[in-house]
């Protein structure tokens, strides 16, 4: 056992995960591997968004081929233990398992970087074949070449997780990132000792591998193939499935179903299956509480980071895709890679890429509650964003008025912001009077949980705000086209909405607050818009 070749890291980290009480039992994607190391000479490069599950699976595959371990206790009472190659595959394999986001202490340069890796691999496959002829001073690819003259047997499965992430580095050069493309080539291409080579990332390598060096893997993303995606990421069945075990051993549950879906669902594989961001679900019912577990990196997270490069060109859509409309791209993956975004489609398809964005039928859109409060704080934050940001900073006012019961003031700001800063929509309907309210009140997202067309009482809301702190004023708004606000007030009562009110509040006990009801209405023929607030 080393630290690379069948190191017992994998599964002591995949042995907890399955104890842990929201394990999702994935192994099922040993079944589809099995051919690939019975045949030998396979490659594979799964890419997807942070956070869905990539680590863990690659813990997953290691930890059930190595050599290095007795994984029984770990796997026999999972799915795989019913498939009848179970035993004769596990446990038979050298397994070499690299963790690329690993860096040597102090690192400033790429050869630190890469030297790290061969000495560490070099130094395991001494200390495992002795009798071979092992020069330190030789490539690695060289030595296992040399392992494997002395030992035919001497063939390995590679797990590599993250292959992309000197790809984020600031010390790693275009030279340097050329030079690693080629050191993966030289490890693992056409290479006797390779059984699999199994490889997770962010970044496709579809860019790379169009040339010779990389074009051994078949690569799979989410937006472009349909295999493997059942491993990557939650469906609804396990999230009932997680939903049902949080109710039984938690004593006082605070989340409901649904909001696990509104909160976290939202992206999808290329057939249209649904899926949920698998870290986002476990730590909110880890925490019983529903909310962003999306890891910031910066100011404004990493979101602004594409949308500056190109502001111009994504600002209409940006206002679309606040108001919760699909925006149509035309998506290429590889263009994630690129430190020098040009166009629209290039900005649009690094954010899928990353999972800021999801696309599905030819358009992209913010997957879920999670990812639209992250951009709703850049609309905030960021002035460059031009007359996005003036409604964005509109909201204030807005959520400030209709909490003052002021109806004209808040007539007054939806009359300015229809007239002055909203070139993208028609304004024919009530779905772009919808999209206007949606970013009027953006800010109201610090403070309350909204929820669009939200079932209550005997229908559809347009949209509810449920105050975040217990017993601070909730909202019902309801919308109108060529009506009137009072009609729009009328529905409210007449429907009883505020129902949802008296029986939970997101899901909390009962809540004894008061509710503004907001009638809003905009007549086409005039032109102008109206709007009755009312506690109800």
């Amino acid at each position: 056992m080393g630290i690379y070749l069948n190191s017992l890291a994998a599964y002591t980290l995949y042995k907890n995960e399955s104890k842990k009480t929201y394990f999702v039992d994935k192994t099922s994607i040993l079944e589809e591997l099995f051919p690939l190391v019975e045949e030998g000479n396979h490659y594979i490069c799964i890419t997807r968004p942070r956070r869905f599950g990539k680590t863990v699976t690659a813990n997953l595959i290691a930890s059930f081929f190595s050599k290095g371990c007795d994984a029984s206790d770990v796997f026999d009472r999972l799915k795989v233990s019913g498939n009848q190659e179970y035993r004769r595959k596990m446990n038979q394999y050298n397994v070499i398992h690299i963790s690329l986001n690993e860096v040597p202490k102090r690192c400033v340069t790429y050869e630190q970087y890469i030297q790290r890796i061969e000495a560490r691999l070099i130094k395991d496959l001494k200390q495992a074949y002795p009798d071979a002829d092992v020069n330190e001073e030789d490539a690695v690819w060289d030595v296992l070449m040399d392992v494997y003259a002395a030992d035919k047997s001497a063939r390995f499965i590679f797990v590599l997780d993250e292959w992309d992430y000197i790809f984020h580095r600031d010390f790693v050069s275009r030279e340097d990132k050329e030079a690693y493309i080629e050191f993966l080539s030289s490890l693992l291409k056409d290479k006797p000792y390779v059984v699999l080579a199994y490889m997770t990332g962010i970044l496709p390598i579809t860019k790379y591998s169009s040339g010779s060096a990389l074009n051994m893997f078949l690569e799979y993303t989410m937006a472009e193939k349909e295999k493997y995606s059942q491993y990557l990421g939650f469906d609804d069945r396990e999230v009932d499935e997680l939903y049902a075990r949080y109710l039984a051993v938690t004593s006082m549950p605070a989340i409901e179903r649904e909001g696990l879906r509104v909160w976290y669902d939202g992206y999808h594989t290329l057939t249209g299956k649904r899926l949920y961001n698998p870290r986002s679900v476990v730590s909110a019912l880890s925490d019983n509480q529903l909310g962003s577990y999306w890891t910031n990196a910066g100011p404004y997270d990493e979101i602004f980071y594409y949308i500056e490069k190109n502001v111009d060109a994504v600002r209409d859509d940006l206002a679309r895709m606040a108001a919760g409309e699909g925006v149509k791209a035309k998506i290429q993956e590889y263009a994630a890679t690129s430190m020098n975004l040009q166009t629209k489609d290039e900005i649009l398809s690094a954010m899928v890429v990353y999972g800021f964005l999801s696309y599905e039928d030819g358009k992209v859109r913010i997957p879920n509650k999670e990812l639209m409060d992250k951009f709703a704080d850049v609309l905030l934050k960021e002035p460059s964003l031009g007359y996005v940001h003036r409604l964005a900073r509109e909201s204030e006012r807005m959520l400030e008025a209709t909490l003052g019961g002021d109806s004209n003031k808040v007539a007054e700001i939806l009359e300015f912001a229809h007239n002055t800063e909203i070139p993208l929509l028609n304004y024919n309907n009530e779905t772009d009077l919808t999209a206007l309210v949606n970013l009027l009140y953006l800010s109201a997202r610090d403070s309350y949980h909204v929820e669009r067309e939200d079932k209550a009482g005997i229908g559809y809301v347009d949209f509810i705000f449920y105050p975040k702190v217990k017993n601070e004023p909730g909202i019902i708004l309801e919308l109108k086209v060529d009506s009137t606000p009072e009609e729009a007030i009328h529905q409210i009562r007449e429907r009883g909405y505020m129902l949802n009110f008296k029986r939970r509040i997101g899901g909390r006990p009962e809540y004894t607050g008061k509710v503004f009801g907001v009638g809003i209405a905009y007549d086409r023929k005039s032109k102008k818009h109206s709007c009755k607030i009312e506690v109800l």
